[in-house]
C-alpha cells in the first residue's frame, strides 16, 4: 500500500486513525506505571537463613555449605554468593540472563527443602525472595513515643500497622527496624543459681515442665460436647513465678529470677534525630511504581494512625517521590522547550507559520503513538523512556521538515499543492525510510548488552524507535493532507525576493565555497581525517567512564564501623555523636543546622527478623548506618561535604571515643588500638543513586578468594597496602570482620565426664547464660487478650556477663556416675557446685566475625569509594596496584567487582552492538544505492560526529556513560540520515550527466536547507537538556551535550567534506545500471526483445 496515495484518497481516514491513536495514548498514560527507572529485572534470588546463636563458622559449615552445594544443581545458575555472621546467613543466587525465574524460584525452594534434611535440629526454613536493585526503599514510616518503650511500639507496629501496610499494592513490608520481639523473660540471678545448686539448664527444664503446650480434649455431657481446656500454659505473668524448680522442694521461679513482660535481648537500636524510635522501610517491589507506592502509603496513614494509641507518633519520612516527579518534570519541560525552539527554527527557515504548525503538530502525535506502543510492549514512564522521547524530538522534526521543505520546492513548478505534495512524497519516501532504518540500526547495541545496562538501554531505544516509525508514517500521511488543506500556492522567490540576508543568497555563497574547495578535495579529506584522528586519540583517551552521570542529591548514607565487637550500647552512643557532629558541620557556613532529619540503625538485626539483612546488611554490633537528609535550602555540595566529613569525623569522633573508652577502664595502648579500628564509608542513599549502584554499596570491591582462608587474608593484606597508594580511593577497608573478639571455652571432655557433665550440658548452660534459651528450647505463651503467641525464655541479664571470669562461673547441670547416660534423669544429685571453669579452659582471643563465600570458596574483600576521578580511571589504577602486589598464591583468585562488572559489561555490549549497527547501515546503504562506494561515502561524516562528541564531553568534564553514549549514537544516526539525503540528490544529478564535482555541489546546494533545518532544529531542541535546566537535569545533560557536539561537527562535515569525498570517489564511477534484467532499458543486458504477454482465450 502506498501511504501517500492512501492519505490523499482517504484524508478523513487518516484523521480518524490519528484520533484513535490519541485516545489510545490517553488510556495508555493513565495505565502506565510512573517511575524513575525501568524495571531492571535482574535474575537474582535471595535466601536468608537464621539460626540464633550460631557463630559465623557454624553458620557457614553447618547450614550455608549444604545450601550452596545443592544450589549449584539449579538450572541457569551463574554463581552463588553468601555472607555468614553470628545467627544469620545471606545467600544471593545469580542466574544467567534469560533464565526463567519462576522455574528458578521453584527449583530453589525444592533444593532448600532437600538441603535442610542435612542440617542440625531446630533449623527453621529460610526466607526465599526475589529481590533486585530496583527494589529500593522509597520512604520510612517512623514511629516514636515519649511514654512507651521501644518494645511496646515494636509489638504494635508489627501486629497493627504492618498488616495494613503490607496489603498495599506494590509494597514490600519488612518487619520494623529498631525493636525486638515481645517475650516473657525469666531473668535469673547467677549467684542464687549457685546457692541453690542449679544451672540455667535446670531452670529451662523446669520452665518446660511447668509451662507446656498440650491440645484440649472434649467431654460428652448429656447433649453437649464441651471443650476441656487445661492451664498447661500459664495465662498470667505472675503464674510463672509459682512454677517449682524441683519437685518436692519449696523452691520456685520467684526465688531465683525476675520475670518480666519484655523483649528478646536487644541486638540493635534505632535513633531518629538522636532519640530512640523505630522505623519501617517503605520498600517498593521491583515492578511497582515509586509514585503509586508513596501515594498509597500517604493515603493510608490515617488508617494506620487509627489503630495505634494516641501517644504514638507515626509519620512518613525520606519521601523519594520528589526525585521521581522532579526528574520526570525536568525531562518533560526540557522536551517542551526543545519543541518550541524547534518550531522557531523551522519558522526561521521557511517563513511560513502554516508550515511551522504542520511540523510541530507531528511532534505530539508521534510521541503519543510512541507512548501507546510502549504501553503495549509492557514499558513504563520513566527517565529512560522519557529521555528517549525527548531525544527523538529532533529526528521527528527531521521527517516532517524534509517533507514540508520539499513540498515548498515542488510548489514552484507544480500546478497545485496536491500535485506538489504527491511529487514531493515520491521523491523523499525512500530516502526518509532509509534514514529511519539507519537511525534505528544505531540503537541495536542496546539489545546486545547484558544485565541491568540492557534493561536501562532497551526502553530508551524502544521509545526512540516507536517515535521515529510513527513520525515516518505521519510525514507520509498527515503532512501531505495538512499541506493540501492549509498551504497556499506561491513562488518562494517572489514572496521573498533575494536580499542581503535571504536564504537564496546564503545558498549561493555556500555553493561557491564548496565549488572552490573541490580542487583541494584530497588535501581537505586528508586534513579532516588527521584532525578527527588526533582529537579522538588525544582527547578521547582523557574521557572518564561511568555507568550513569553523577546525580547531586540532598541525602547521603554513612556506615560507621567501630572496632570489631564493640557493644551496641557504645555503638549507639557513637552514632548519636556522629549525628551531632554532622549537624554542627552543616551549620559551619550558614550558622544554622541544615539537617532535615537523621535516622541511624545500630547493631545487628534480631534473629527473628533476619530478612531485614536483605534491605540493610549489618555484620555486627559495631556497625551503625546513618541516613541524613539535608534541607532543600541547604546549598551544600554533597560530594565536597562528604570529603570534609572524611577529615573531620576521625578527629572529632576519635577524641570523644577515646574519652569514652577511658571511662571503661582501658589503657592508653588499648585505646590507641581501638581508635585504629574506627572506620567510615559513604553509601548511596537517594533512590537514583541506590538503583544505579546496582546493589553494590561501594563502586570498587576487590575480592580475594581461594581454598585456604589464611592465604586469602595474607594476599589481601598485600593488595590493601598497594591500594592505599591510590589517591582517588576513599573509605578503604576490609569488607569482613577479621578479628572479632571471642571468649573461647575449651571443654575437657574427660574431666567433664568424671564430674558428671557432658559437652551438651556445658553448651546448654552457656547458651542460656550468654544468650537465652530461646533457640535451644523454644517455649511459648499466648496472650489471651490479643490471641498473639510469643516466646518465653530464660536468660542471665547481659550486664552480669561482663568478663571471661563470669563465663567460667556459670553453674552446670550434672549427673551421677550411675546416670551418666545422656538419657538419664537430670538434676538429681552428684557433683554439687560444678561450674564451667571446672571442666573447661576459658581464653580470650579473636576469630573471624564474618565468613563470605563465592561459589563455595572463602573470600576476603576490600571495598572503597572514589573521589576526584571517574570509575574507568580508578579501575585502571586498581589493576596496576594488583600487578604490583605480585602473583597470588596457588589457587587464589583476585577479582574486581562492585560497579566495575556492569560497567565493563555495558561498554563491551556497546562496542559489539555498535560494530554490528555500522555493518547493518552499510548493508542498508549498499542495498539502496546499489553501490558499496556510495555506502562508504555516506559514513564519511561519522568520524566528525565522534570527534564532536569527544570535544563536547571533554570541555565540560563530562564522562562517557549510558546517557552520553546514547547521545553519540543518535548523533551518528542523524549524521548518516543527512548524508543519505545529500548523496541521493548528488547521485541523481550525476546520472543526469553532470560531472561528479558538479553533481556534488548541486546535491549539497539542493539539500542545504533541509540539512540545516534538521540539524539546527535538533540542536535547538537539545540545548535545554544539555544545560541541565530542569530539576535533576544532570542525569540527562550528557545525552544533550553528546548530541550537540556530535551533530554539530557531523553537519559541518556533511556540508563541506562529504561533497569532496563524493567528488573524489565517484569521479571515475560509471553511470550504467547494475540491473541484470534484459527488459530494463537501463540495463547493459537489455536486448529489446521483450516477448509478448500470452493471453488465455
Amino acid at each position: 500500500m502506498n501511504p501517500i496515495l492512501f492519505a490523499l484518497n482517504r484524508p478523513y481516514t487518516v484523521m480518524v486513525a490519528i484520533a484513535g491513536v490519541v485516545l489510545g495514548s490517553i488510556l495508555a498514560v493513565s495505565r502506565m506505571a510512573i517511575d524513575i527507572f525501568p524495571n531492571l529485572n535482574l535474575p537474582v534470588l535471595y535466601v536468608i537463613q537464621a539460626y540464633g546463636g550460631m557463630d559465623p563458622g557454624q553458620m557457614e559449615g553447618l547450614l550455608t555449605n549444604y545450601y550452596e552445594y545443592h544450589f549449584l544443581y539449579i538450572s541457569g545458575i551463574h554463581h552463588v554468593e553468601s555472607r555468614n555472621i553470628q545467627g544469620a546467613a545471606l545467600m544471593k543466587l545469580y542466574f544467567h540472563p534469560g533464565t526463567n525465574m519462576a522455574q528458578a524460584m521453584a527449583e530453589t525452594i525444592a533444593y532448600v527443602n532437600r538441603s535442610r534434611s542435612f542440617m542440625p535440629p531446630g533449623t527453621v526454613p529460610p526466607d526465599v525472595v526475589r529481590f533486585d536493585a530496583g527494589s529500593v526503599p522509597v520512604g520510612y514510616l517512623v514511629l516514636s513515643s515519649d511514654r512507651r518503650s521501644i518494645g511496646e511500639i515494636q509489638d504494635l507496629a508489627l501486629f497493627r500497622v504492618r498488616p495494613i501496610f503490607a496489603s498495599l499494592p506494590g509494597v514490600s513490608a519488612p518487619p520494623p527496624f529498631g525493636g525486638n520481639q515481645r517475650t516473657l523473660v525469666v531473668r535469673v540471678d547467677p549467684e542464687r543459681l549457685r546457692s541453690y545448686n542449679l544451672s540455667p539448664d535446670d531452670v529451662v527444664a523446669a520452665l518446660k515442665a511447668g509451662n507446656s503446650i498440650s491440645p484440649s480434649g472434649n467431654a460428652r455431657i448429656k447433649d453437649q460436647m464441651p471443650i476441656v481446656p487445661v492451664n498447661f500454659m500459664v495465662r498470667a505473668l505472675s503464674d510463672l513465678g509459682s512454677i517449682p524448680l524441683r519437685l518436692g522442694e519449696n523452691i520456685y521461679f520467684r526465688d531465683i529470677a525476675v520475670i518480666e513482660d519484655s523483649t528478646d535481648i536487644p541486638s540493635g537500636h534505632t535513633l531518629v534525630n538522636g532519640r530512640p524510635a523505630l522505623f519501617m522501610l517503605v520498600t517498593k517491589r521491583a515492578d511497582a511504581s515509586t509514585l503509586s507506592v508513596v501515594n498509597e502509603v500517604k493515603a493510608n496513614l490515617p488508617r494506620m494512625k487509627a489503630v495505634l494509641p494516641e501517644d504514638i507518633d507515626l509519620r512518613f519520612e525520606f519521601d523519594q517521590s520528589p526525585y521521581v516527579t522532579q526528574a520526570i518534570q525536568g525531562v518533560v519541560q526540557e522536551g517542551l522547550l526543545g519543541a518550541v525552539l524547534t518550531g522557531l527554527m523551522v519558522l526561521l527557515f521557511l517563513r511560513d507559520w502554516r508550515s511551522v504548525i504542520v511540523v510541530v503538530l507531528n511532534i505530539p502525535f508521534a510521541l503519543l503513538a510512541a507512548l501507546l506502543a510502549l504501553w503495549l510492549t509492557g514499558q513504563t514512564i520513566n527517565l529512560m523512556t522519557l529521555g528517549g522521547l525527548a531525544l527523538a524530538v529532533g529526528i521527528l522534526v527531521d521527517m516532517s521538515t524534509v517533507e514540508v521543505e520539499n513540498i515548498h520546492v515542488r510548489m514552484v513548478h507544480a500546478p497545485t499543492v496536491a500535485r506538489a505534495a504527491r511529487q514531493s512524497n515520491q521523491e523523499t519516501a525512500v530516502p526518509r525510510l532509509l534514514a529511519v532504518l539507519c537511525v534505528l540500526a544505531v540503537f541495536l547495541p542496546s539489545f546486545f548488552m547484558e544485565g541491568a545496562a540492557r534493561e536501562m538501554f532497551v526502553p530508551l531505544s524502544l521509545a526512540v524507535g516507536f517515535a521515529m516509525i510513527a513520525a515516518y508514517f505521519l510525514s507520509s500521511t498527515l503532512v501531505p493532507v495538512l499541506a493540501v488543506w492549509w498551504f497556499r500556492p506561491h513562488h518562494p522567490t517572489a514572496a521573498h525576493p533575494p536580499g542581503r540576508f535571504s536564504f537564496d543568497r546564503f545558498r549561493a555563497l555556500y555553493a561557491q565555497l564548496v565549488h572552490r574547495l573541490m580542487p583541494w578535495r584530497r588535501s581537505l579529506i586528508g586534513a579532516y581525517l588527521l584532525v578527527c584522528g588526533l582529537v579522538i586519540v588525544l582527547l578521547g583517551s582523557q574521557l572518564g567512564m561511568e555507568i550513569f552521570p553523577k546525580v547531586e542529591a540532598r541525602e547521603f548514607q554513612l556506615r560507621l564501623r567501630a572496632p570489631d565487637g564493640t557493644r551496641i550500647e557504645i555503638t549507639r552512643e557513637l552514632a548519636a555523636e556522629v549525628t551531632q557532629i554532622i549537624r554542627e558541620e552543616t551549620a559551619e557556613e550558614s550558622g544554622e543546622e541544615q539537617v532535615a532529619i537523621s535516622v541511624a540503625y545500630c547493631g545487628l538485626h534480631p534473629t527473628s527478623y533476619t530478612i531485614n539483612n536483605m534491605y540493610m546488611w549489618m555484620r555486627g554490633p559495631e556497625e551503625a548506618v546513618l541516613r541524613i537528609a539535608l534541607k532543600n535550602t541547604s546549598g551544600l555540595e554533597l560530594e565536597a561535604f562528604q570529603e570534609r566529613l572524611r577529615h573531620t569525623l576521625p578527629r572529632r569522633l576519635g577524641h570523644w571515643f577515646g574519652q569514652r573508652l577511658h571511662k571503661e577502664g582501658l589503657s592508653a595502648e588499648q585505646i590507641a588500638q581501638r581508635l585504629r579500628g574506627l572506620r567510615f564509608s559513604f553509601e548511596p542513599a537517594d533512590v537514583v543513586n541506590q538503583i544505579m549502584s546496582f546493589g553494590s554499596p561501594t563502586p570498587v570491591e576487590i575480592v580475594v578468594s581461594g581454598p585456604e582462608f589464611r592465604d586469602n587474608r595474607t594476599y589481601a593484606a598485600k593488595v590493601f597496602a598497594e591500594l592505599e597508594n591510590i589517591s582517588s580511593l576513599r573509605d578503604l577497608q576490609y569488607g569482613q570482620s577479621l578479628d572479632y573478639p571471642a571468649v573461647a571455652v575449651q571443654i575437657d571432655r574427660e574431666k567433664a565426664g568424671l564430674s558428671g557433665a557432658t559437652a551438651a550440658d556445658v553448651a546448654r548452660s552457656l547458651v542460656a547464660a550468654t544468650s537465652s534459651s530461646r533457640f535451644v528450647e523454644p517455649l511459648f505463651w499466648a496472650d489471651p487478650k490479643t490471641g498473639i503467641g510469643y516466646y518465653t525464655q530464660v536468660e542471665i541479664p547481659p550486664y552480669r556477663m561482663n568478663s571471661s571470669a563470669e563465663v567460667g562461673l556459670v553453674p552446670l547441670q550434672v549427673r551421677s556416675p550411675a546416670s551418666s547416660s545422656p538419657h538419664a534423669e537430670e538434676g538429681k544429685g552428684g557433683g554439687e557446685g560444678l561450674l564451667v571453669r571446672d571442666v573447661a579452659r576459658i581464653r580470650e582471643g579473636t576469630m573471624p566475625g564474618e565468613y563470605d563465600r563465592y561459589n563455595m570458596r572463602r573470600l576476603v574483600s576490600i571495598t572503597a569509594n572514589i573521589a576526584g576521578e571517574d570509575l574507568g580511571r580508578v579501575v585502571r589504577r586498581v589493576r596496576e596496584a594488583l600487578r604490583k602486589a605480585g602473583e597470588p598464591p596457588r589457587g587464589v583468585e583476585v577479582d574486581i567487582r562492585g560497579q566495575v562488572v556492569p560497567l565493563e559489561q555495558m561498554f563491551r555490549g556497546l562496542a559489539f552492538g555498535l560494530a554490528l549497527a555500522m555493518a547493518a547501515i552499510l548493508l542498508l546503504l549498499t542495498a539502496y544505492f546499489q553501490s558499496v562506494r556510495l555506502a562508504l561515502i555516506a559514513t564519511a561524516a561519522i568520524p566528525a560526529a565522534i570527534t564532536g562528541v569527544v570535544v563536547a564531553l571533554f570541555l565540560p568534564h563530562t564522562t562517557l556513560n549510558l546517557q552520553s553514549f546514547m547521545g553519540a549514537i543518535m548523533a551518528i544516526g542523524v549524521a548518516t540520515a543527512n548524508a543519505i539525503l545529500l548523496l541521493a540528490f548528488a547521485e541523481r544529478s550525476r546520472h543526469d550527466g553532470m560531472p561528479a564535482p558538479t553533481a556534488a555541489v548541486e546535491g549539497a546546494q539542493g539539500r542545504l536547507r533541509p540539512i540545516l533545518m534538521t540539524s539546527l532544529a535538533m540542536l535547538a531542541g537539545m540545548v535545554p537538556m544539555a544545560l541541565a535546566l530542569g530539576e535533576g537535569g544532570e542525569q540527562t545533560a550528557p545525552l544533550g551535550r553528546a548530541v550537540i557536539g556530535g551533530l554539530g561537527a557531523a553537519t559541518l562535515a556533511t556540508l563541506f567534506v562529504l561533497p569532496a569525498v563524493f567528488a573524489l570517489v565517484q569521479s571515475r564511477a560509471g553511470v550504467a545500471s547494475l540491473s541484470l534484467d534484459p527488459d530494463n532499458p537501463e540495463s547493459r543486458f537489455f536486448d529489446g526483445n521483450k516477448p509478448p504477454v500470452s493471453r488465455e482465450p
